[in-house]
């Protein structure tokens, strides 16, 4: 009876490492900003099995991306205080056992967005997956402008969606894409400055790590949250919002701006604290304006 329950113990904790290399709680937010391009990109008549086909797939190829990176990363994961628990850096798991979790997963939730909503879909997350594990990953410890370059693939996802929808990839799809790349630079800087020291150790090249005075890192900052404003309006100036979405995205893009200022004039990890939480809540409530306007 005992072995059984040591037996059921050590099956329960493996099981929730392997759930752990998927980072369930980060990447919801990519699940759901492809849940919102799929709905824009609709007629108002979701075809539901469709629609679940695309959130599943993508969270697979996300969990897939996540467990891939932490392989690749376990060497610098071991040497910071935010990621040296993790499965693969505690050797709960073995980095093999983590590139064929990721593989898989990755695997299954392609062919998921291939049958279950179409090729372009697909091969969109492909083209994340690809560019987050082989362009992004290496960068990081490369050059500062491994940010900008990983915003890319991060703003696909509800490219995703738009197109599991449509079909197609339009001038909206592009448009949403631009809100998720612009808002993804603050949003990130801000992690990284309030955790600088730890990506300082592990040898990342992010800018808030290697601009002391933050002067540079302010300046991308605002720069990034003052194009959020007028590319946050576009979905109606293009017309699939209405007024009061545009009412709305012009009083959080106000007020995000403003949060980037507070920052830029007082540097400290409470203000970059403030901003990240800012960035968190920003991106769902423009998001909740896009879709209560349209069902409307």
């Amino acid at each position: 009876m005992k072995s059984r329950t040591i037996t059921f113990l050590t099956i329960r904790t493996r099981a929730s490492d392997f759930v752990e290399l998927a980072k369930p709680r980060l990447n919801a937010l990519v699940i759901a900003t492809t849940a919102v391009g799929y709905y824009m990109g609709t007629d108002n008549n979701i075809n539901v099995l469709t629609f679940i086909h695309t959130l599943i797939g993508t969270a697979l190829v996300a969990g897939g991306a996540s467990a891939i990176n932490q392989v690749l990363e376990r060497d610098v994961d071991t040497l910071m205080q935010r990621t040296k628990l993790r499965p693969i850096p505690c050797g709960r798991l073995r980095p093999a056992e983590g590139m064929g979790f990721g593989l898989i997963l990755s695997m299954l939730g392609l062919f998921q967005l291939a049958f279950g909503a179409n090729i372009l879909a697909s091969a969109l997350a492909l083209a994340t997956l690809v560019a987050y594990i082989s362009v992004y990953t290496p960068l990081k410890r490369l050059s500062s402008s491994a940010t900008i370059i990983g915003a890319v693939p991060g703003a696909f996802p509800p490219v995703i969606g738009w197109v599991a929808a449509r079909g197609t990839l339009t001038a909206e799809a592009v448009t949403l894409f631009a809100i998720v790349f612009l808002w993804q630079v603050p949003h990130f800087f801000a992690v990284a400055w309030i955790w600088r020291e730890d990506f300082k150790k592990a040898g990342f090249l992010f800018l808030p790590v290697i601009d002391d005075s933050g002067q540079r890192t302010a300046r991308q900052i605002i720069l990034f949250s003052i194009a959020l404003f007028p590319v946050s309006l576009t979905p109606t100036l293009m017309g699939f919002t209405g007024n009061t979405y545009l009412a709305g995205a012009g009083f959080l893009s106000s007020s995000f701006i403003i949060i980037a200022f507070r920052f830029a004039m007082d540097r400290t990890t409470r203000r970059a604290r403030s901003l990240f939480l800012g960035s968190l809540a920003y991106l769902p409530l423009l998001w909740g304006l896009m879709i209560a306007e349209r069902a409307l």
